[in-house]
């Protein structure tokens, strides 16, 4: 698949970007785009360094398009979840390369969750996360009801998911919910620096970190010393840790290959 209809993708100087590419409707997720982000992450984290995640308009996300396909009452939640949602979710969590969400505007139900799930979520100051589903009878999903505890904390995860209301940015960058907010302006060349600046390091190091800390969720004490160990094997096989202590020893900025 590389006629995609409801996203923009693009691959320069080893960062991919993956826009949703439905403002018209707040770049609510169909099942196309589900689809097609899907492969895009894939495909990303196979030809890039680091992969952006970001939304077309005002919006970032604004979460499940109820108007998509079929009669509200005749939806399999159970099935779409399992079989589009999860395998999305999945490609972005297990991208070999680091995932920015650079949320643009508001994030909403599952376009909230779909942020939460990448490695660095930067908000402009413009955003909000809502965790909208009890205002239509559900419960948090697309990974909600996962990361917002161990992100927030039990008191605030149940609030927000309980009452629905929008937390600015600014507050989630308090919460813990995501890593920074920043003005409105400047915001676009803001995420690019930080993806550059990701695009340019240790992608050895940063694909055993991102397993490294996902893992310590269920691991206990032992087994994340003993995964700890392994991975920090693997790193110190690498190019890039003899190009950076070399870089050190010289006193010079490293020129990592990823590799």
């Amino acid at each position: 698949m590389t006629d995609y209809t409801t996203i923009g993708y693009d691959c320069a100087d080893g960062v991919a970007v993956v826009t949703l590419n439905r403002p018209e409707v707040m770049n609510a997720l169909s099942a196309r785009m589900r689809a097609e982000i899907t492969h895009a992450m894939r495909a990303a984290g196979q030809a890039a360094r680091v992969v952006v995640l970001t939304g077309a308009g005002r919006a970032f996300c604004s979460g499940q398009d109820l108007g998509d396909g079929a009669n509200i009452a005749e939806i399999d939640i159970e099935r779409t979840l399992r079989d589009e949602y999860e395998p999305m979710l999945s490609a972005i969590i297990d991208c070999p390369v680091p995932v920015i969400a650079a949320v643009n505007g508001a994030a909403a139900g599952a376009g909230a969750n779909l942020a939460l799930a990448a490695d660095v979520v930067i908000a402009s100051e413009a955003a909000v996360f809502v965790q909208a589903f009890t205002r239509i009878g559900l419960i948090p999903d697309a990974g909600g009801t996962y990361w917002l505890p161990r992100q927030v904390g039990f008191a605030r995860a149940m609030g927000a998911a309980l009452f629905a209301e929008p937390v600015p940015a600014r507050q989630a960058v308090e919460w813990g919910m995501i890593w920074e907010a920043v003005p409105e302006d400047g915001f676009e060349a803001h995420w690019r620096a930080r993806a550059a600046q990701l695009a340019a390091g240790p992608t050895v190091a940063y694909a055993n970190l991102k397993t490294a800390l996902r893992r310590s969720v269920s691991n206990d004490f032992a087994s994340q010393l003993s995964l700890e160990a392994e991975l920090q094997g693997r790193c110190g096989a690498s190019r890039d840790f003899k190009e950076g202590v070399l870089a050190f020893l010289e006193k010079r900025m490293a020129k990592f290959e990823g590799r």
